[in-house]
């Protein structure tokens, strides 16, 4: 029998148990269809400062109970970081975003039954007893929303790990896609649950407080819903992509070029007035920190600059991506073209992983990185003097049942 339940309140505010490690504080709203289907998990606040997501997700849930009888599959909407949302802080011992290493995983699954050393450790335990399940009771493909906000003002836009099934997805709705910003991150929730299977879409509605980003935010999550294929398509949903339209302008894809990474010690501070897809020039003065002046390394489009105090990325540049590229290397990944490049001179395949290449730059420096981003290995580390480069799993195939 379907069934649907949330927990609504104006503002978000943990619900007190006995336990306070209950699962049950992260929850928002829940509805299951009678038909078997798709799972969609949307998270709001996994950054406490960053309420818009929650806002929006306990504004739908008493909303859904009209298409209560059409829901197909499984909805299921979660409060992140709940202890720095009390705070109204990014986070209180550590960035729950970044907190999804494999060591930290494996401390914080539910059958370990560890004791938690940070805060984050305990959120993110309760999300998992939640999240898990989910992934293992699916009856078609797993979609995870992950909503978030910025310090600047600017256009809201996707973030999308880039596999073809992300984007895939990704493309069914009015906004600009940027690749590769995930990858250029360690442990967020997002390539954590994307290395299970599921295909995830991270958004940034906009400002923190502007009540606009939580209209955008709220249009989005209808529009996965419709587009996850767990309501049919209808007029009264239809309206919420010229909502996306109208605060995104012109869908385009872009891929982040360059990271620039920021620890406490470096008193970063970025020059005022920079907002999300400012364009930028080589040289251009962006910030100044302890060590002097921050110029930019390039020409782009300056993303997400950061105007609060806690954050671990200063500022990222990104360029935009011709169709005529996206179309080229979802020809050439279907190929399964990436297998093949252990035969280029300078390049051998990783004795332990298939999807993870050791490039000897010394004999390979001529062949463009950018080769390697069309066929998806677009996460790069130096080991030595090699560039290992890896790609995500399940590019193009899921391990979730179809439907």
């Amino acid at each position: 029998m379907a069934y649907g339940k949330f927990h609504n309140s104006a503002k978000y505010n943990r619900p007190m148990t006995a336990d306070p490690n209950e699962p049950r504080q992260h929850f928002i709203a829940e509805f299951m269809g009678d038909d078997p289907g798709p799972s969609l998990i949307v998270i709001g606040g996994i950054h406490g400062n960053e309420e818009a997501g929650v806002t929006a997700l306990e504004r739908i849930g008493p909303q859904l109970m009209k298409y209560y009888f059409d829901i197909r599959g499984r909805i299921t909407f979660l409060a992140g970081n709940t202890r720095a949302l009390e705070k109204g802080i990014r986070f209180i011992d550590a960035d729950l975003n970044r907190h999804w290493t494999p060591t930290n995983v494996i401390r914080n699954l539910p059958d370990t039954n560890l004791e938690p050393q940070l805060s984050e450790d305990r959120d993110q335990a309760e999300l998992l007893r939640m999240i898990m399940p989910t992934l293992e009771e699916s009856e078609g493909e797993v979609y995870v929303l992950d909503l978030h906000s910025t310090s600047a003002e600017g256009v809201p836009f996707a973030t999308v790990g880039d596999t073809l099934r992300n984007r895939a997805f990704a493309q069914l709705f009015p906004v600009t896609i940027l690749l590769g910003i995930e990858e250029q991150l360690e442990g967020t929730l997002l390539e954590y649950l994307n290395g299970l299977g599921c295909v995830t879409l991270g958004f940034e509605g906009g400002q923190h407080f502007a009540e606009s980003t939580v209209d955008v935010h709220e249009a989005l999550v209808w529009r996965a819903i419709v587009n996850a294929g767990i309501l049919p398509e209808s007029d009264d949903l239809d309206r919420y992509n010229l909502v996306l339209e109208k605060a995104t302008g012109r869908p385009r894809i872009l891929e982040v070029r360059y990271r620039h990474a920021i620890t406490p010690e470096d008193e970063f501070e970025m020059l005022p007035g920079f907002n999300n897809f400012d364009p930028i020039s080589r040289g251009q003065r962006l910030a100044a920190d302890a060590r002097g002046e921050i110029k930019a390394n390039g020409r782009g489009l300056v993303l997400i600059p950061l105007y609060q105090k806690l954050g671990e990325d200063g500022f990222f540049i990104g360029r935009e991506v011709s169709p005529f590229w996206i179309w080229l290397s979802g020809v050439l990944r279907r190929m399964r073209l990436g297998s093949l490049m252990h035969f280029l001179p300078g390049v051998q395949r990783s004795k332990t992983d298939p999807d993870v290449f050791e490039i000897d730059t010394a004999v390979a420096r001529f062949f463009p990185l950018q080769i390697f981003h069309l066929l998806g290995f677009r996460k790069r580390r130096w080991i030595g003097d090699k560039l290992v480069v890896s790609r995500r799993k399940f590019d193009t195939t899921s391990p979730f049942p179809r439907m």
